[in-house]
């Protein structure tokens, strides 16, 4: 299996196939609207506009299993995100990502990548890198800025041609 073998609801409610994003390279990531690391809205966005025309996009997860940093509905999160951030990259509807009710997607790559934490997500903003032909490249910890490892999408990105 790999990423593109998975589906999840838009926004809009719509199933997407993860095969849509095929030949880009993904940064998957688990938010949250109301934690610390949410001004990172700010540069996940700031890479999407300045990458994607090469190929880069970014999929927001919302989720609210850790300490309640996400209770609005998919509605509100949207909002949120457009208003206080100008995020116009995907964002899907909210999921849970440890446990037994976490989304398959997010089961396949915390058990493809490890952590200090094992194979669970340890807090909102987790980010998954992944290739254009679907493989999981890098796990960034909550605490790594988009910014910080912009070089490394560079990277990718020249790869992918």
């Amino acid at each position: 299996m790999n990423f593109y073998d998975f589906k999840a609801n838009n926004m809009a409610g719509q199933e997407i196939g993860m095969d849509t994003f095929k030949g880009n390279v993904v940064l998957v990531v688990n938010t949250a609207s109301k934690c610390g690391f949410t001004p990172q809205f700010k540069e996940l966005e700031e890479l999407y506009e300045r990458y994607k025309e090469q190929g880069f996009i970014v999929l927001g997860f919302p989720s609210n299993q850790f300490a309640n940093q996400d209770p609005g509905s998919n509605e509100e999160i949207v909002e949120f995100c457009q208003l206080n951030y100008g995020v116009t990259f995907p964002m899907f509807q909210k999921i849970e990502v440890n446990g037994s009710g976490a989304h398959p997607l997010f089961q396949f790559l915390t058990e493809e990548t490890k952590s200090a934490f094992g194979k669970k997500i340890k807090w909102n903003f987790t980010k998954f890198l992944i290739d254009a032909n679907g493989n999981i490249v890098k796990r960034f910890a909550p605490t790594k800025t988009p910014l910080s490892f912009e070089k490394e999408i560079q990277n990718i990105l020249l790869k992918k041609d």
